[in-house]
């Protein structure tokens, strides 16, 4: 039976994750919540479904040392630097090439390094079943949260509800795509949720390496002729010439756009594990753990009547009074004070720093 490969996406910077998350040190490679960074547990989660050794990391060059320090059971030919950030599409074909060369039939499970899940054997399970499915066929899949609230933050999949539609994994709880939504806004979202047949997106992808290099040939011909010629240097001396160049002439672009919703073969696994993409800091607040007064707390911090706060300051006194509704996150160099429910606006504090070129705060 072929091998199941974990390729984990861990080139993000988090910007709105600042000011804990930067370009060198990330929102994966933090602790956010509970014990371990987003990227160890992410990686400790697929055991047994996929053993250390087999799990491949892409990520950029600012990051791949820290990347490696904290998974030291990854080998080091399983860390792929990409030369820059070309959005999942790339990235994940990079990562089929080399998955290819050990095994053309080798299972992909493929996850974002910085998503919350609550229940591991259920997740498991959904990966098991998705594994299977994959190996039987050249079937894309991926999961679907069962949504719980009318959500605008994230992207939806509708499924096939229909029982005479064909589809050979029905019996197995496997339902077809029928399309993919973005964001929606909060009457759309109501819609969605009241249907019945619309699921979170979640970004996690399960395939064969050569049935999705098949697609990406198919519906993103121009990238897969860019991908064949770093194909045919791995291994060699010319290999990271070969990258950046092909690299200089990939059009960035999601998987989502690029081959999911152009190709017929998409299957979706509708999973209840409390998953969560940790988006923002509000959403961190949302989840943690709270006092009597609603304030999550972390660190050296002096509060009187405050209510419903969430204060990170492991390293210097903050003292609030007669506050409520805060985000405050304390570092050496930075404070970042924040209404709750503003906080997707923090990353446009990266961005005017960026503009600034203020690259010491990023």
């Amino acid at each position: 039976m072929a091998t199941t490969y974990g390729v984990i996406m861990a080139g993000g910077v988090g910007t709105r994750f600042w000011p804990r998350s930067r370009e060198k040190f990330p929102k994966h490679l933090l602790q956010i919540l509970g014990k371990g960074t987003m990227i160890q547990n992410t990686v400790k989660r697929l055991e047994p479904l996929v053993h250390p050794a087999d799990v491949f990391v892409v990520t950029n060059r600012l990051q791949k040392g820290a990347v490696m320090k904290q998974l030291p059971h990854v080998r080091e030919d399983h860390v792929i630097v990409e030369p820059v950030g070309r959005n999942t599409a790339p990235c994940i074909g990079l990562a089929a090439l080399h998955v290819r060369r050990i095994d053309p039939e080798a299972v992909m499970v493929v996850l974002p390094a910085d998503h919350i899940i609550r229940d591991d054997e259920q997740f498991r399970g959904a990966l098991a079943l998705a594994v299977q499915t994959a190996r039987d066929s050249s079937s894309l899949l991926t999961i679907g949260i069962t949504p719980t609230h009318p959500e605008t933050g994230y992207g939806y999949i509708q499924f096939v509800n229909d029982e005479a539609a064909a589809n050979p994994y029905r019996d197995r709880g496997v339902r077809k795509v029928k399309t993919f939504a973005e964001k929606p806004n909060a009457q759309t979202a109501e819609r969605f949720l009241a249907s019945g047949d619309f699921l979170w997106n979640s970004g996690m992808f399960i395939w064969r390496a050569d049935a999705i290099l098949r697609q990406i040939r198919a519906c993103l011909p121009d990238m897969y002729a860019e991908l064949e010629k770093i194909d045919a240097a791995i291994g060699g001396p010319h290999y990271q010439q070969a990258l950046e160049t092909a690299y200089g002439m990939i059009r960035g672009i999601s998987i989502d756009y690029g081959v999911m919703e152009k190709s017929d073969s998409v299957y979706v696994i509708p999973g209840s594990f409390g998953w969560n993409d940790l988006g923002s800091w509000d959403e961190v607040s949302r989840i943690s753990g709270k006092d009597d007064s609603g304030n999550s707390i972390t660190g050296k911090v002096i509060q009187k009547d405050t209510k419903n706060s969430y204060i990170y300051s492991p390293d210097k006194v903050v003292a609030t009074i007669g506050v409520e509704d805060l985000i405050i996150v304390n570092t050496d160099d930075a404070l970042l004070v924040c209404r709750k429910g503003r906080s997707q606006d923090v990353k446009e504090i990266s961005d005017y720093l960026k503009r600034k070129q203020m690259n010491e705060y990023l």
